[in-house]
């Protein structure tokens, strides 16, 4: 790997998928990842409602023993899901009666998330409903010469490459312009700098942007239209959910 694309030069530092997970996330003192149409999103949801969340690989079929080894539900798929039944989908959670533990698959966050529980850094879920949340919570728990490394999650096309998802673009940047705003001045990079642009210039028209936005036009289409509302709820959750041991629990912002 290059090491001009680890973004050694800054403390605050931005990328996409996994393999940015890897590059610039891995080494980080806190990493934050960032899938807001849905794993973190439906996160914050869970944690709000007292729920551990246990992050896992999409489609793996040791899921369910992991679930049972680790006296938790396993999540259904998104279109599998009947009354009672916990998915992908946040409002799910909203319309049934919470589990203690639950193993939350997905291809993109989750995943990511997963694999960084096994770092040294600390990782913390944020979308657009705890994104200030959030960074209070960075700036009360670290120095501003921690390293804080924002991934994307984004989401893969057909063939399995990643497809940037502008969503998670805006949340990353929703987090990184929270934390600039208490005061935090770690030299952003420039991918960082860029994010934090994009959230600025759809900030005022969130909701909106987000149903028109080629995720949430998918969701929608698919009949999910208040999964799509749930994620636009900015800054209605002050948990941050931060993972110990490979289990994400709330931890209070201030």
């Amino acid at each position: 790997m290059n090491r001009e694309h680890l973004q050694l030069n800054y403390g605050l530092r931005f990328d996409w998928g996994l393999p940015g997970a890897k590059a610039v996330g891995a080494a980080a003192d806190v990493a934050v990842v960032v899938d807001v149409l849905s794993f973190t999103t439906t996160l914050t949801v869970a944690v709000d409602a007292g729920i551990a969340v246990l992050p896992y690989r999409w489609n793996d079929d040791s899921a369910e023993r992991y679930a049972r080894e680790s006296d938790a539900t396993l999540a259904v798929g998104r279109s599998r899901a009947s009354n009672e039944q916990i998915s992908l989908s946040p409002n799910t959670i909203r319309c049934t009666t919470a589990p203690r533990r639950l193993v939350l698959p997905s291809p993109n966050g989750s995943s990511i998330c997963f694999e960084l529980g096994t770092g040294a850094g600390v990782c913390v879920g944020a979308s657009l409903r705890n994104a200030t949340a959030v960074a209070g919570w960075i700036a009360r728990h670290c120095t501003p010469t921690s390293v804080v490394s924002v991934i994307a999650a984004g989401e893969k096309w057909p063939s399995g490459e990643l497809r940037p998802a502008i969503e998670d673009l805006w949340g990353a940047g929703a987090v990184m312009y929270a934390l600039t705003a208490t005061g935090w001045d770690a030299e952003a990079s420039p991918e960082a700098l860029m994010a934090i642009a994009a959230w600025r210039a759809v900030a005022d028209t969130l909701p909106q942007s987000l149903a028109a936005s080629a995720s949430g036009r998918e969701l929608r289409a698919a009949g999910y239209p208040e999964d799509v509302a749930i994620a636009a709820e900015v800054d209605r959750s002050t948990a941050v959910p931060v993972l110990e041991d490979r289990v994400f629990r709330g931890r209070e912002a201030g």
